[in-house]
């Protein structure tokens, strides 16, 4: 099942990839916005539950989704963008085996601990 989960995952940044490629943005800026997200790490410098929140926010894919809905039916390809960079990093740290937070570690992930053991 892991493996399942994992290819879905590879496929979900790919089709973040094709996305990207039908927006008039030149290429390089998809490699150089995939880590923006992870600004929602910040929240951690206050405390594990707020950096749960904050983190939890910029890894959803379904905001990611909703940026990009809106941004098609505003018709602006900035609010796209930042929709597709939101699913498309989702996406690939979850193939990497981050997953969303629980308040109570930055360990402690939807898929399980990561980090040393």
């Amino acid at each position: 099942m892991k493996t399942m989960i994992k290819l879905e995952e590879l496929a979900e940044f790919l089709v973040g990839i094709f996305i990207f490629s039908h927006l008039d943005f030149a290429w390089w800026y998809f490699p150089l916005l995939i880590l923006t997200p992870d600004m929602g790490m910040i929240g951690y410098l206050i405390n594990p539950r707020i950096g749960a929140w904050t983190y939890n926010f910029f890894h959803h894919k379904a905001i990611g989704i909703t940026f990009f809905v809106v941004g098609f039916y505003w018709g602006n390809q900035s609010v796209q963008l930042i929709g597709t960079i939101l699913f498309a990093h989702a996406a690939m740290d979850r193939f990497a085996g981050y997953g969303l937070k629980y308040e109570d570690s930055f360990n402690n992930t939807h898929l399980g601990k990561v980090g040393k053991k």
